[in-house]
């Protein structure tokens, strides 16, 4: 079996960069000179005593003019011909801003002491939940690079700072290449400067970096009432939208849910935030759906398995009592990974797998990928996991009865493993 370790995750502290340091992000756009003169075009007639004197100021500019003629031309699609008089050249407008070529981020934001460090150690860190209570307070930026099916960056923010108050900060080095925004509230503190600072940070991420998802996480819910958790929720979602629809953005993509690390609420939030920064959604949840319709799955997961975050599945309305066994599961198997290693054999090892019927038996029964089933005792329900590669597993709650049918399932799952495999070997090529 081959999937990673959860060492995979490199932290690294860093501060904030200021506008200082905006330098180092040069733009690749040459700027046309705003009234550049044609190369003149010398003459037969002129005697010699007149010949132009030409300085290097005159020859820069004379460069760069012909750099930005043959730039338009090339736009435009329509070069001079060999021989043609040259034309001026319009003025160019300035360049479309380049796609963001960095990894996506998830910006954790919120007050302090609002429970962001402990998020983020428990999901990306399998920090056990008790544990984080000796966590210190974030003084500084703290950096996640998160190696997995998608790579990604989790960024924690300390709470008492306002990044928005003044120009000491370089926005675009911030918000630039950010796939969501995570906000933080304490639902057992008093929320209402949290809730204004909150309106504070969207209004402004809505007006330069509209294409931002916010995700508003009312955290900590876990020694509340199922009523309170409602009254509470409701309660900051009103406020919310309330400021918004005043300033004119009643259509903002702004989501709420209620997180705990105690339970796996916070994990099912985090796959919701996930699931929309991954391109071509509706076609992992296509083929899961069909999947689970053709071998009868009750529900079909396909789940990362260094943080046990779901970022896709069927159709069907998801239960948390599934998910919290199938992220078991997948806990079982990593601590067995831990303990025994990984099954990883060299290809060469894998080509014997039709083996003859004198060679070993290891040899004749030798895969690149791992699997597992088991059943429960309680609902005699299987469950069936397989590996889809190192980062990713595929995780099933089959129906009563269905045992008997696995050999019939294992072919179903290994056309749909092929199709991820390839699914995502394609949107890797195109970032």
């Amino acid at each position: 079996m081959s999937f990673p370790s959860p060492g995979g995750l490199v932290p690294v502290a860093s501060s904030v960069s200021s506008s200082s340091s905006s330098s180092s992000h040069s733009s690749s756009r040459i700027d046309t000179p705003l009234h550049p003169d044609p190369a003149p075009t010398p003459t037969t007639s002129a005697p010699a005593s007149t010949e132009r004197v030409t300085s290097p100021a005159l020859l820069n500019l004379e460069r760069v003019y012909e750099q930005n003629r043959q730039r338009t031309q090339k736009r435009d699609g329509a070069p001079n011909a060999p021989g043609a008089p040259v034309t001026a050249a319009k003025p160019s407008e300035p360049a479309a801003p380049a796609p963001p070529k960095g990894k996506p981020r998830l910006l954790l934001m919120g007050q302090r002491a609002s429970g962001k460090s402990s998020i983020s150690s428990v999901v990306f860190h399998k920090l056990p939940p008790n544990e984080t209570l000796f966590l210190e307070s974030t003084s500084r930026l703290q950096k996640d690079a998160m190696a997995s099916f998608m790579d990604f960056q989790v960024w924690d923010f300390p709470g008492q700072i306002d990044y928005f108050e003044g120009s000491s900060f370089d926005m675009d080095a911030i918000f630039g290449e950010v796939g969501a925004l995570i906000w933080v509230i304490d639902s057992q503190d008093d929320y209402l400067e949290a809730v204004a600072r909150l309106n504070n940070t969207i209004l402004n991420v809505q007006r330069n970096y509209p294409n931002i998802n916010i995700e508003v996480f009312v955290h900590k819910v876990d020694g509340l009432s199922d009523d309170f958790k409602m009254e509470i929720h409701r309660d900051i979602m009103i406020r919310v939208q309330d400021e918004l629809s005043d300033q004119g953005f009643e259509n903002a993509p702004v989501n709420f849910h209620l997180t705990s690390i105690y339970d796996h609420s916070i994990f099912e939030a985090f796959s919701k935030v996930i699931q929309k920064l991954i391109p071509r959604l509706g076609q992992l949840e296509a083929m899961l759906t069909s999947l689970c319709r053709t071998c009868r799955f009750e529900k079909v997961y396909l789940f990362d398995v260094l943080s046990k975050i779901y970022i896709a599945t069927d159709s069907t309305p998801a239960e948390m009592a599934s998910y919290e066994v199938c992220s078991d599961f997948i806990d079982g198997i990593i601590d067995i990974t831990e303990v025994y290693g990984s099954w990883a054999r060299p290809d060469a090892y894998h080509q014997r797998l039709e083996a003859e019927q004198h060679q070993p038996l290891a040899d004749q029964i030798a895969c690149p990928w791992a699997e597992s089933c088991i059943v429960l005792a309680d609902g005699s329900k299987p469950i069936l996991l397989r590996e889809v590669d190192k980062y990713l597993a595929l995780v099933a709650v089959m129906k009563e009865g269905s045992y008997d049918k696995i050999p019939l399932i294992n072919i179903n799952v290994d056309v749909v493993v092929k199709g991820l495999t390839e699914f995502f070997k394609i949107t890797k090529q195109k970032k």
